[in-house]
């Protein structure tokens, strides 16, 4: 099984939640037949499950999604000594002292953020920076638009056991990305890892939108 293929597969799963064989074959430019042996290998490994969903006349349709072993091939950058190290400061310093470790993370992010983003003037070029910025910090970040609202969608969280350790790092990044992209926008989180929901979506509306309804 090739390395590259089967990395892609769970990359696509990863992001999309789920996936037909049909649409693997075609975002790997690989054959029906090569990407359904590629998901078979990897249902035996236990990385990659299956399920069947009837969707109107014919056979029903075969959705492949990862497992928790799957989802478990996408690292959390140094889990354990992160957590333990917020646990040292914690019980050693106190809250307090937490407290202060989270904000000064939260304001030396924005500068940097702010810096990366100072030559962005509409709201999507905004976005396609932050997705760039996020996404090489391993948050597999896209973003996309409905109608009038923009989504920010992040299907990783490199830092997830910090963030269940202290929730306080999730409350700095929305402060942050509220005051990267201005005044003019509302911004709230729809979708939360720590929710047990699959990824952190972030519903974006113009407030001038907003208050008209």
């Amino acid at each position: 099984m090739k390395k590259e293929s089967v990395n892609r597969i769970l990359m696509t799963l990863k992001m999309r939640g789920e996936a037909t064989l049909a649409l693997l074959a075609s975002e790997l430019h690989i054959t029906k037949e090569g990407a359904r042996q590629h998901l078979n290998n990897l249902i035996e490994s236990g990385l990659v499950t299956s399920s069947q969903r009837s969707e109107g006349v014919g056979r029903p349709t075969t959705y492949y999604s990862l497992t928790e072993k799957g989802f478990s091939r996408f690292p959390d950058t140094h889990a354990q000594v992160t957590v333990d190290l917020l646990n040292a400061v914690k019980t050693l310093l106190g809250d307090q002292a937490l407290d202060l470790l989270i904000s000064d993370r939260e304001q030396q992010t924005y500068t940097r953020y702010d810096q990366a983003l100072s030559s962005s003037n509409s709201i999507e070029s905004r976005l396609e920076k932050l997705r760039e910025l996020r996404t090489e910090e391993g948050y597999m970040a896209e973003w996309k638009k409905e109608d009038e609202t923009y989504y920010f969608i992040e299907n990783h969280c490199p830092i997830c056991a910090a963030a269940t350790a202290c929730q306080g790092f999730c409350r700095a990044e929305l402060q942050n990305f509220i005051k990267l992209l201005g005044p003019k926008y509302e911004i709230k989180r729809t979708q939360h890892i720590l929710a047990k929901d699959r990824r952190c979506v972030y519903e974006i509306k113009n407030v001038a939108q907003v208050n008209n309804k």
